[in-house]
């Protein structure tokens, strides 16, 4: 006959309460398996299974039970449920590393590049990137972006930005609301060979390099009240194309604005005040035509 005997100075005596608790927790399906081998090693403890049993039914090791015997003992039923706390493996970093991470944030890169990158920091300061990331983001520090501000120095700034906006937010009455705008030296482009199209196991082709065919210059208005646009490409970029361009939007636009609310265009790159000049006589819209630009 075998006589399995507990570890010598453990007596683990479970009221009716934690009993239930216990005997519930090795027997719920949804339970982590770890919190059920540590419920059995309690049950059986306290029912005077010795220590060797004790392994071969929950399949621990000595040390194991006898952990978790003592953690009962001292925590009860809810030290069960959660682990202790162990130190990293890693060494935490250093009060001044974090500070030089920081301040080095804050400058100009060593090489010729726009911003510091995790990798290019980590190599100065002799740290992993992972370990960069985690210090700007506890700083809220991010490099790679930058908030881009203008500051006019027109006096007439405010005005403008008044009379635009609420030219968009409350138009006049019976009045058709243009947004206009001109993108110049735009380079036709087109590959020096032909490629070949994408089909199954190949991805399509082109050459590494291209020829030009010449400039264009499009102008485009925005009818902000239905989303239409007309454009008009045009081979050179002055004021004589763009009152050409005025010109054609004018025969697209129907003219139900008031015949008395007309104005001389004016050059909006000018000065204020200087009417356009050249061989294209200033338009005499059927609309209230109004330019005007935020320096």
């Amino acid at each position: 006959m075998r006589v399995w005997r507990m570890r010598t100075g453990i007596s683990i005596t479970l009221k009716p309460g934690d009993r239930r608790r216990l005997k519930a927790l090795a027997r719920d399906r949804n339970t982590p398996h770890k919190h059920v081998w540590r419920a059995e090693i309690v049950l059986l403890s306290a029912d005077g299974v010795g220590t060797n049993e004790i392994m071969r039914r929950t399949g621990k090791s000595k040390t194991c039970v006898w952990r978790w015997q003592e953690r009962f003992m001292e925590a009860g039923y809810d030290s069960l449920l959660h682990d202790k706390t162990r130190p990293s493996r890693i060494p935490p970093l250093a009060s001044g590393i974090t500070e030089r991470v920081v301040t080095l944030a804050q400058t100009a890169p060593p090489t010729e590049a726009t911003h510091w990158t995790s990798a290019m920091m980590a190599k100065v300061v002799g740290i992993s990137a992972s370990s960069v990331q985690r210090i700007w983001r506890a700083h809220g520090l991010q490099p790679h972006r930058v908030k881009q501000f203008k500051l006019s120095t027109d006096p007439r700034f405010v005005d403008k930005l008044r009379d635009v906006v609420g030219l968009y937010l409350d138009p006049p009455a019976h009045a058709v609301v243009l947004s206009v705008d001109e993108k110049s030296q735009i380079q036709a482009l087109d590959r020096t060979q032909p490629g070949l199209p994408m089909k199954k196991g190949r991805a399509g082709t082109m050459t590494h390099d291209y020829k030009r065919h010449g400039t264009t210059t499009l102008f485009a208005a925005l009818n902000v009240l239905d989303g239409t646009v007309i454009g008009r490409n045009m081979q050179r970029h002055r004021h004589q194309e763009f009152i050409r361009f005025l010109n054609a939007v004018e025969t697209q636009v129907p003219a139900k604005a008031n015949p008395r609310h007309r104005r001389q265009l004016r050059n909006p790159q000018a000065s204020e005040g200087t009417p356009m000049v050249g061989p294209a006589s200033p338009l005499d819209l059927p609309l209230h035509a109004y330019i005007g630009i935020l320096a």
